[in-house]
Formats: C-alpha cells, structure tokens, sequence
C-alpha cells in the first residue's frame, strides 16, 4: 500500500506520541520535500524539528514531477504537492487534514484520511485506548468536535 502524507497528520501524531501508528497501519509513508521542510521550518514545535532531523525508516520523501493542477492553487503547498504525488505515485490514500484538500482531493478521486482517522482505525485493531489518545489531541490546537468525540466513543 502507498500511502502519501500532508504535513499537518504527522505534526500532531508527532506532538500526541502516536507517529508509531503510521508504520503499523500501512507500512511506509510517502511525503513530498516541501511536507519535510514544512516540519523542519520556522515556527514549527521544537519536538516536531527535533523528529524531523532523525527520520525513521518509515518514511520517504519524494519529489513529484506532475505539472500542478490549477484547481489546487487554493491549497497551501504542502497539500497541493501531496495530492500531486499521490496522482504520481498511483497512492492508494491520502493522509490530510485541512478540509479544502479533503474536497479537492475527493474530487480527484482520491481516497482520505487524517489525524482522526488514523486514531479511530488504530483503536478499532486494539493499537491505543482511544479515549486517552484523543484526549491527548485535545492538549495540541487540533480542533475536533464534542459531536465528533461522541460519535468516535460509541
């Protein structure tokens, strides 16, 4: 499974402690450079640059070389170049957040998911106590709904 990420699931799975989830859920994650310097940039937590400086195994950063798509250019460009590698690399899923490129990349035909996503498949295989984990998001700005929070623990 090739699997493509944005910057900002990784960013919070870092921050909560759960970036181990990705590996074990599909193998190895794809990011394109522009994701990869995005963490490692100005203004990014001290924990996500500390990360970024000694990658693990998992995870691969590509370049793509696919003409952009001026559809996407009210993307930012991290998510604009990771729904571009996906179309390169014939991605089996997105991990993204921002709900723009959700839209844009449903409308492309491609299959999503984001921080919540991964949290919800990794409690369903027994991988974390979902409570804990989502209250540990909820430490971070990451915004999630009561109503959402509610529907993840039925």
């Amino acid at each position: 499974m090739i699997v493509v990420s944005d910057t900002s699931p990784l960013n919070y799975l870092i921050l909560i402690g759960q970036e181990s989830l990705l590996p074990k859920l599909f193998g190895n994650v794809v990011i394109p450079q522009v994701v990869f310097d995005e963490l490692r940039g100005k203004g990014a937590p001290s924990l996500i640059i500390e990360w970024s400086r000694n990658l693990p195994a998992w995870i691969q950063i590509k370049q793509t070389h696919l003409v952009p798509i001026p559809s996407l250019d009210i993307l930012d460009r991290g998510e604009r170049e990771a729904i571009l590698l996906v179309q390169e690399l014939s991605a089996d899923l997105l991990v993204v957040d921002d709900k723009q490129a959700r839209m844009a990349a449903a409308d492309l035909g491609i299959e999503i998911t984001g921080t919540v996503g991964i949290i919800d498949k990794a409690a369903r295989m027994g991988l974390i106590d979902l409570r804990t984990v989502i209250d540990k998001l909820q430490t971070t700005n990451f915004f999630i709904s009561a109503d959402l929070i509610k529907k993840l623990m039925e």
